[in-house]
């Protein structure tokens, strides 16, 4: 299976190479208030924009994987705090008579 992995990230690195190097010819790049940035290469403005894609979907995911991240710290705690409990059980310090408890009921 992880053959198979390797094998299908390299044939979409394959295509994904072929596909910039097929597009480098330059562009104009328009930002508001006619900013206007000419000759850049296509490769260049793909990269950007897929670096900026990332960057923006990672800052989307942060809550998420940070809440994730806190309860499993929080359940190890809890873990930890059990397995100790269970390691170093308390005994009572004096036996506790049953009728005192539930007392016997009249015969």
């Amino acid at each position: 299976m992880r053959y198979l992995v390797w094998i299908l990230r390299l044939a979409v690195f394959i295509v994904v190479l072929m596909f910039a190097l097929k597009n480098t010819g330059p562009v104009d790049v328009n930002f508001f208030a006619d900013h206007v940035v000419t000759g850049v290469p296509l490769i260049v403005v793909m990269l950007a924009v897929f670096v900026l894609g990332v960057v923006f979907g990672l800052l989307l995911a942060m809550p998420s994987v940070m809440r994730r991240r806190r309860e499993a710290n929080r359940l190890k705690r809890d873990v930890a705090r059990l397995e100790d409990r269970l390691r170093h059980p308390t005994v009572p310090s004096e036996a506790v008579a049953p009728e005192t408890i539930a007392p016997l009921a009249p015969l």
